[in-house]
């Protein structure tokens, strides 16, 4: 039989992955499984973190791991996650204070694949995003696929679901943050704009790119170089393009 599971949360696999869910955000994992087997140096590292932070570990056969994994490679360790709670608008200048001068935000305008959320999530995580942010309308939000391919990122990068994206967008520019829209038509490259100051990427959805009031918003439209046949890049390769782009140059400033 299926082992029981935690009631409301998501799964986390893989030694890396289950650290981060560990390291920033303890108080978001229900419980640590572990393959009883395996003999394995981090596998006791993750335990002895787990139980310093009040974390149930179930030592268990490595076969009830592969069936709560499916497919995934989970080296040993899944972790039961609870689904952490987005924040709101009247957060986001708290999230901005405590965030790293300059702050680098990434805005999604409309996207509705809860992989590609996740998958900007975590981009968003390694490159030092003081967060993301998103409307609450027609667009995904923190659903456990999400947080499942964020890999523990949905619990280290705050996710900001607003009501008025436009209001948002003019709340930051009134905080000083340079807003840098992502259009395929844009003459501008990214790779010619100066990303190192407090600076918005703002992304559209999977389909249509930005919504025409999004895009108005913008202070600057900027365009990925493209070289071969494909029109455009999914939405979360080129949110790490992007973040990536902007970690680079405040990297060269630093």
């Amino acid at each position: 039989m299926p082992e029981s599971r935690p009631k409301h949360a998501s799964l986390v696999a893989g030694i890396n992955s289950v650290r981060s869910a560990l390291k920033f955000g303890p108080g978001g994992v229900a419980e640590l499984w572990l393959d009883r087997q395996r003999r394995d140096r981090r596998l006791a590292e993750l335990a002895a973190l787990a139980r310093e932070a009040g974390v149930a570990v179930r030592q268990l056969e490595r076969e009830a791991l592969d069936l709560a994994a499916e497919q995934a490679n989970h080296q040993g360790v899944l972790a039961w996650v609870r689904m952490p709670a987005a924040r709101g608008e009247r957060d986001l200048d708290g999230i901005l204070d405590a965030a790293q001068s300059p702050p680098l935000v990434l805005v999604l305008d409309g996207v509705s694949d809860p992989h590609n959320l996740g998958a900007c999530l975590r981009s968003a995580d390694a490159a030092g995003a003081a967060a993301v942010i998103a409307p609450k309308d027609k667009a995904v939000g923190l659903t456990p696929v999400a947080v499942k391919v964020a890999s523990g990122a949905a619990g280290s990068v705050p996710f900001v679901q607003v009501t008025n994206l436009a209001r948002t967008l003019a709340a930051l520019q009134a905080r000083g943050l340079w807003l840098v829209g992502l259009a395929e038509e844009a003459s501008a490259s990214l790779f010619e704009t100066e990303l190192s100051g407090p600076i918005a990427l703002v992304l559209g959805n999977e389909g249509s790119g930005l919504r025409r009031l999004t895009r108005e918003r913008c202070d600057l439209l900027a365009a990925l170089p493209m070289r071969g046949q494909v029109e455009s890049l999914n939405v979360s390769v080129a949110a790490g393009v992007c973040l990536y782009e902007a970690l680079r140059q405040r990297l060269d400033v630093d």
